[in-house]
């Protein structure tokens, strides 16, 4: 008895050991992070980094935190951040976002996002490359503010990406009930009777990357999609349904080629939608619904645009028509 208290007292002071080491890891981990990041050029601020969880949790709470990446002109400022990874791999992580609004600036302007119950996960495989099994970010109701108002809110969010197979990751995005905000209905001129929200928005594709996503991802060179297979992108609004699948290969200068189905409904009032926020120039809205007419006539029905696109030579393409240039796949 006494040599198996001997062995339960001596497991217990190694786990006490092993947390407090973690623990401490974690901490340390993240004010190294932000100190790296400062180094390089970011604003990358935070007033305090509290600790705890024992014995079974890592965490850490993060107090005041400012991020602004000059490169992507992009930054977030929150009031709290809280931390928490099981002690037995602190590689499996997830992040409570603050209930509070959000500061987030980008090249499109500034905005403020609420949302309850945000949390991001994190799922590193164990190694010294710290290989990414799987991100997500769930959330239940949230919306967007600018200055203007409510650019945007929804019920629920999802993202996910998961390793499927070495470089190849899968990809969902959900948002239940998205509606855009008084702003934007504004903009597009829609009718009071016009659906508030969308009866579905939604995203599914499998990514292949030149190699994949580690802790090298942040501080060198992002992973690049060579293989992208869009087996989903849909969204219904009303009397509006957009679906677009497409199947790609992008060489090493970002440059897509492949095939791209798209399906819609009721195109002319999209149409009427993107002429009204400037997507669509007055003077070509002629010639556009000139040329979707006849593509809709071909397909047996004129209000239901069926149509397969190409992607060669750096242009989107109707047969041998080019229709846009086709933009480069680079992720900085």
């Amino acid at each position: 008895m006494r040599k198996l208290m001997w062995i339960v007292a001596l497991a217990v002071l190694a786990w006490c050991g092993w947390w407090w080491a973690a623990s401490s890891g974690l901490r340390g981990g993240l004010a190294a992070w932000f100190d790296a990041r400062a180094a390089e050029g970011w604003q990358a601020e935070v007033q305090d980094v509290t600790g705890g969880g024992f014995p079974i949790t890592l965490k850490a709470g993060l107090r005041d935190v400012a991020l602004a990446d000059p490169d992507a002109g992009l930054a977030m400022r929150t009031r709290a951040l809280d931390i928490s990874a099981p002690a037995y791999w602190p590689g499996d992580v997830s992040v409570a976002l603050d209930s509070e609004p959000i500061l987030i600036a980008s090249p499109f302007g500034r905005s403020m996002l609420t949302m309850a119950d945000g949390v991001m996960a994190l799922n590193l495989h164990p190694g010294t490359a710290l290989e990414l099994e799987a991100l997500g970010w769930t959330a239940g109701a949230w919306q967007v503010d600018d200055a203007e108002g409510i650019v945007a809110q929804a019920d629920d969010l999802t993202l996910t990406m998961v390793q499927t197979e070495g470089a190849t990751y899968a990809l969902t995005t959900t948002a239940n009930a998205f509606a855009p905000g008084s702003a934007a209905r504004r903009n597009l001129r829609l009718p009071d009777t016009f659906p508030s929200a969308f009866d579905s928005l939604q995203m599914r594709a499998d990514i292949t990357f030149d190699k994949p996503w580690d802790r090298r991802a942040l501080d060198q060179r992002r992973p690049q999609p060579r293989v992208i297979d869009l087996r989903l992108a849909e969204a219904i609004w009303g009397d509006l349904q957009f679906n677009l699948s497409a199947d790609l290969t992008v060489d090493a200068q970002g440059m897509p080629a492949g095939t791209i189905a798209v399906q819609a409904e009721n195109w002319r009032t999209m149409l009427d939608l993107a002429q009204n926020v400037g997507a669509l120039p007055v003077q070509l809205r002629g010639q556009v619904e000139s040329v979707f007419q006849a593509l809709a006539e071909a397909s047996g029905n004129e209000d239901t645009l069926d149509v397969e696109l190409t992607v060669r030579d750096g242009a989107v393409r109707l047969g041998f028509i080019p229709l846009a240039p086709a933009p480069r796949l680079i992720l900085r």
